[in-house]
């Protein structure tokens, strides 16, 4: 997949493409539905499918202080749209002079001039251009100007109820990973470099692989979770522990993975991949090493249940 960061990165003699245009701040079952018609649009057109994006979402400019942390980050997202099959994204920058333009001058400078697009598709309720002046009609009537077609795509649904990138995120404040990963089309994860931590995970028999802060995907409820935990082409059973670490000495927010019934491993400075299968209890505050342990204990035999693991004999 090419992967441009402004308009000047893409080349004079590109192909003609198809083109649609969105956050994709999830890279879930709407936006899967979106970029499958996108690349089957592509192919039978002979155009290349290109996505275009942004760098951060719009809000972080326009409105920060309603400004939500993100699904995914900007690695797993590349890697989604890779898995999509699209042939080529354009990571737009959002800035002021880009959120500045009227969507005349976006379509003109942007879908025309830039990418020669022929077809654009877009999700339902899509608006663009200063202060989203711009809807599907709008672009409908830019596209008969400038010789392009414009199709719009139907959100998707899950039980009745669509899915988006908000609703997704209140699924994952409540701790329901599963419900979560019915509406992304795939488990949820972090990925990150494991970094030293207290150690304190060690000392009880548990050791923990602590992932960095600056990790991409989104942290759940505080509490534990069934997974897996992915590192040199490897697959763990784990615990994942989203939460604070009161019990010993609070830190701020993490998560940090136990590989059932492994005290060997070395994850430190390795990159890794948490995988959320499903909830198995709310952070809690123990009184004690032997309260904690007993409760981890309890938490494991959850996490080999959900994940059909065996206990050792």
């Amino acid at each position: 997949m090419i992967q441009w960061s402004s308009i000047e990165s893409v080349p004079v003699d590109f192909a003609d493409t198809a083109v649609t245009i969105g956050k994709f701040d999830g890279v879930h079952l709407g936006h899967l539905k979106l970029l499958a018609e996108l690349t089957e649009a592509a192919e039978q057109a002979g155009l290349s499918a290109v996505v275009v994006t942004f760098d951060r979402h719009p809000d972080a400019l326009l409105n920060p202080d309603a400004a939500k942390l993100p699904l995914i980050g900007p690695l797993q997202k590349r890697h989604l749209l890779l898995e999509a099959g699209v042939d080529a994204t354009l990571t737009l920058p959002f800035d002021e002079a880009l959120a500045s333009l009227s969507p005349a001058d976006f379509v003109d400078t942007i879908l025309v001039k830039t990418l020669r697009a022929k077809i654009v598709l877009v999700g339902e309720g899509f608006r663009f251009g200063h202060h989203g002046a711009g809807n599907v009609s709008t672009l409908r009537q830019l596209g008969a100007q400038h010789g392009f077609l414009v199709r719009e795509v139907s959100h998707a649904s899950i039980d009745g109820e669509k899915v988006s990138t908000t609703r997704i995120r209140e699924i994952l404040d409540e701790g329901n990973v599963a419900k979560a990963s019915s509406m992304l089309g795939r488990d949820h994860i972090n990925t990150g470099v494991i970094e030293h931590g207290l150690k304190i995970g060690r000392t009880i028999g548990f050791p923990t692989a602590n992932l960095s802060r600056n990790a991409e995907g989104y942290l759940p409820l505080d509490g534990v979770y069934a997974g897996w935990l992915y590192a040199d082409g490897q697959r763990y059973p784990a615990a994942h522990s989203v939460g604070i670490n009161e019990t010993f000495q609070a830190v701020p927010r993490l998560v940090e993975s136990h590989v059932l019934d492994r005290k060997d491993l070395d994850l430190y400075d390795k990159v890794v991949t948490l995988e959320y299968i499903d909830f198995v209890r709310p952070s809690a505050k123990f009184n004690g090493v032997d309260e904690l342990i007993e409760a981890i204990n309890c938490d494991l035999d959850k996490v080999r249940e959900i994940l059909g693991v065996d206990k050792p004999v």
